[in-house]
């Protein structure tokens, strides 16, 4: 298997993986939000203000992800180095 490769799987990987993660985050903080706003009707804008601060968060995480598996597919800083000793 060539570097290229395993670059394009790794970054398949990364993406697959952070997107379950910040999905099953994002899931449960919304679950959570729910339930409060259920208990407490009174309480459901700062709720509601802090779920949306979380969320954001969260998908930062999505969005860093997204922003590795793009430097491992097109601005990897190795390639140079990878291609010249499979060369030799």
């Amino acid at each position: 298997m060539d570097f290229f490769t395993m670059c394009m799987i790794a970054a398949g990987f990364g993406m697959a993986i952070g997107a379950f993660g910040t999905g099953l985050g994002q899931g449960i903080a919304i679950k959570s939000a729910v339930e409060g706003v259920a208990r407490n009707p009174a309480a459901s804008g700062k709720i509601l203000t802090t779920m949306m601060i979380g969320l954001a968060m969260i998908e930062s995480l999505a969005i860093y992800v997204f922003v590795v598996a793009m430097i491992i597919l097109f601005a990897n800083p190795f390639t140079e180095q990878v291609v010249a000793l499979l060369s030799k």
